[in-house]
């Protein structure tokens, strides 16, 4: 029971944070109808700026590094919408959908290449938060996962508050609906564009950051997360918040549980991106919309 207990308490940690990257993703999604596939890049920058900036700052601390680089990439995802995607919304492109993928595409080749020339091949990490480990009753958790998890769960708890409670929030909610009735009433589409591509591309950075120090950074490394964002944004019902952050918990779980319980310790972790797929698939062979997609009308 404690060894199922402590693959569970591992398994929710890592959804919270799971959930920080793919609601980012489903934040720019139902706002701009893009599919951002940069998005596992940002998630890569957000772990060499953390690097970078312990390494040239050495007074900083950890988690304030962490912070510092989502806004840091928050600031070039929104210097990138404005430059090659406000022309989708401003109707100067023919094809937008064809665009949209050429553009982003290209903006994870250039930063995972531009990666490599600066930091190397060589895995990068930054200083951990806190060494050992944390004794929840009977549960052992590493410290480092489990303060990631906690400032994910925060950071979480105010973008809820955010959009469900503020002016701003409301405005994003408006512009996901109909960006046409939404202008009637004041708001500028444009500017929500920008402001939800930067706050996807933000908490993408934030979620690399805080897992740097348990896993390294290399500049392939957002292959995998990206992934894991579209699973969870697809699982949860394209667009839906309170499903992005239901799926990427039960993604965690399963990844853990499966991992934990594989016949062969060995290669457990070889098959770790497979247990979510098979739940991916379960669920949408019976309801194909996600857990909390709706029908179109």
């Amino acid at each position: 029971m404690q060894y199922f207990l402590s693959l569970c308490a591992t398994g929710l940690v890592m959804g919270v944070i799971y959930a920080l990257m793919a609601l980012g993703l489903t934040l720019i999604f139902s706002i701009l109808k893009v599919v951002n596939f940069a998005h596992g890049e940002f998630y890569m920058l957000g772990g060499y700026a953390s690097y970078f900036l312990l390494s040239t700052f050495t007074g900083l601390h950890p988690l304030l590094a962490v912070f510092i680089s989502g806004l840091i990439v928050g600031a070039i995802g929104l210097v990138f919408e404005l430059i090659f995607l406000r022309p989708i919304h401003k109707g100067q492109i023919e094809r937008p959908s064809e665009y949209a993928v050429l553009v982003t595409v290209g903006l994870s080749l250039f930063l995972m290449n531009l990666s490599l020339a600066i930091a190397g091949p060589i895995p990068r990490r930054p200083a951990s938060f806190l060494a050992g480990t944390v004794q929840l009753g009977t549960v052992n958790i590493s410290a480092e996962r489990l303060i990631a998890g906690v400032c994910s769960l925060i950071l979480l708890g105010l973008l809820l508050l955010i959009i469900n409670k503020t002016w701003i929030g409301k405005a994003l909610r408006a512009v996901s609906q109909d960006k046409d009735a939404a202008s009637i009433v004041g708001i500028n589409p444009l500017a929500i564009n920008t402001i939800a591509f930067a706050v996807g591309a933000g908490l993408a950075a934030i979620a690399g950051a805080l897992l740097a120090p348990i896993f390294s950074v290399t500049p392939d490394i957002g292959a995998t997360p990206s992934i894991r964002s579209y699973i969870i944004i697809v699982l949860g019902g394209m667009g839906s918040i309170p499903g992005s952050i239901l799926g990427a918990i039960l993604i965690g779980l399963v990844e853990s549980l499966g991992t934990g319980y594989f016949p062969d310790p060995t290669r457990a972790l070889n098959y770790k991106m497979v247990y979510g797929l098979v739940i991916f698939a379960i669920v949408l062979l019976f309801r194909p919309r996600g857990l909390f997609g709706r029908k179109e009308t």
